[in-house]
């Protein structure tokens, strides 16, 4: 007897690498040529998830430059897009001092607001350890549907589940 054959769809996904200076302009750099692949991926400028995106990457790469530069050395931008299902935000720089479990700024407080964006924007998101030196502060968006995407302001649902989190760090990613 044989098995039945089962065909499953393919999934391409589509990575994009490129390193920046640790610069303002290379943070503007990297948030506008974020934009421009996502579009050439079919995610439109100016929808829903290519927003959100970008906000991630400006906030992520303001940080790496801000405070994860170290004097001659770049900062990376890595999106990885699975299209209809995820899309991962990478951000890595070569300061190996870990992030802090972010705190709640004063209403006066000039910054501190990065990380609170990142966590309201972002399915998911985590700092891990980057291989020789450094760290990774990933962000993760799921794509599956339209609604899924959280916008500004929104909070999630009553009752609704919290990922877990490190007690030293953001939510853990699954």
């Amino acid at each position: 007897m044989t098995s039945p054959v089962t065909r499953e769809e393919t999934v391409t996904v589509r990575v994009f690498t490129q390193c920046f200076s640790s610069t303002p302009r290379g943070a503007r750099l990297a948030r506008r040529l974020a934009l421009h692949q996502l579009d050439r991926w079919q995610l439109p400028y100016g929808s829903e998830a290519s927003d959100t995106a970008g906000l991630l990457v400006a906030e992520l790469a303001a940080n790496a430059v801000t405070h994860g530069r170290v004097p001659g050395r770049d900062f990376e931008l890595t999106l990885v897009y699975t299209p209809g299902l995820r899309l991962r935000v990478d951000v890595s720089d070569t300061r190996g001092e870990r992030l802090p479990r972010p705190a709640a700024p004063g209403p006066l407080d000039d910054g501190g607001r990065g990380l609170f964006l990142v966590e309201a924007l972002a399915s998911r998101w985590a700092v891990l350890d980057r291989v020789p030196v450094g760290k990774t502060v990933r962000a993760e968006l799921d794509l599956g549907s339209a609604s899924s995407l959280p916008t500004a302001g929104s909070r999630a649902p009553a009752g609704a589940p919290t990922p877990p989190r490190d007690a030293a760090g953001p939510p853990a990613l699954s």
